[in-house]
């Protein structure tokens, strides 16, 4: 039976709900205005819009890593520039396989993306003329453009290795869409060869390139990064087993522990 993908308002696949549902987006204020820093936070930011002289408007965003962003404020700014917005960007979930796919610091221009400037300006708004309800807002309009800058992220193709990277190519995109709407499909390499429309050899090596790691060890990395989440919310190892895709309990907590270091039923115990 063929997998149900989703697709976007155009008809066309859509890439990164299935992996936006995953995510969760943290932001911590560190809003900026014409007078200088707000001492809100302790932690700098690494999402920050900046104004040039000639009153263009720049998006800079350094991922989180390991507990630390590469970039902060004053490395990504440039001569002539007025930062105007800051805030700290957590992402967690699965939203990590995301992160990985990013450059240190992705920067964007906002006279090249209308769209993405769009959902900039509100949140420039917010931090620059604040009304009632203004962390709410300036909160939510922050994921927003999080998203969208992944969106913009796919769509330029500006990343050379990686998840983002496998999602900018219309072939590969279509089978990693299959494994994040059906981990618990018996996928093989043929099956997901014939979903991308390609040959083994060439989707294999293919998806190899392009997202760095073969088909099966991304399918097996996906399941096991969705049990995890699940275990973590306290559902039962039985079912996160079986709805991942694996053939037993016992298959799946060898599985898990030779990636995590312990069984699952110690995660889920942790959780409870």
């Amino acid at each position: 039976m063929p997998v149900p993908y989703r697709t976007s308002f155009n008809g066309k696949l859509d890439r990164l709900s299935s992996l936006i549902d995953r995510l969760r987006v943290h932001v911590s204020n560190a809003l900026v205005d014409e007078d200088g820093p707000a001492p809100t936070e302790s932690l700098p930011a690494n999402l920050c819009v900046y104004r040039s002289s000639t009153d263009d408007l720049r998006l800079a965003f350094s991922p989180v890593r390991n507990g630390r962003a590469r970039h902060f404020p004053d490395m990504m700014q440039k001569d002539g520039e007025t930062l105007l917005v800051g805030a700290r960007i957590g992402i967690s979930g699965i939203g990590g396989q995301l992160v990985n796919a990013l450059p240190d610091c992705l920067s964007v221009c906002l006279t090249s993306d209308p769209n993405l400037q769009a959902v900039v300006a509100p949140l420039v708004e917010e931090a620059t003329e604040p009304r009632c309800g203004g962390q709410a807002v300036f909160h939510r309009l922050c994921e927003v453009v999080v998203i969208r800058l992944l969106r913009h992220a796919i769509e330029e193709g500006n990343v050379e290795t990686g998840l983002l990277n496998g999602l900018s190519h219309p072939r590969i995109a279509a089978a990693l869409v299959a494994i994040h709407e059906a981990p618990g499909e018996s996928w093989t390499l043929e099956k997901l060869a014939e979903t991308a429309g390609m040959s083994r050899t060439q989707f294999a090596v293919t998806f190899k390139e392009l997202v760095g790691s073969t088909p099966m060890g991304y399918l097996s990395g996906w399941r096991l990064e969705i049990a995890r989440a699940e275990l973590q919310s306290g559902r039962q190892v039985k079912s996160v087993a079986s709805m991942c895709g694996f053939a037993s309990a016992a298959a799946f907590s060898r599985a898990f522990s030779r990636r995590f270091g312990h069984p699952p039923k110690q995660k889920r115990q942790t959780a409870a």
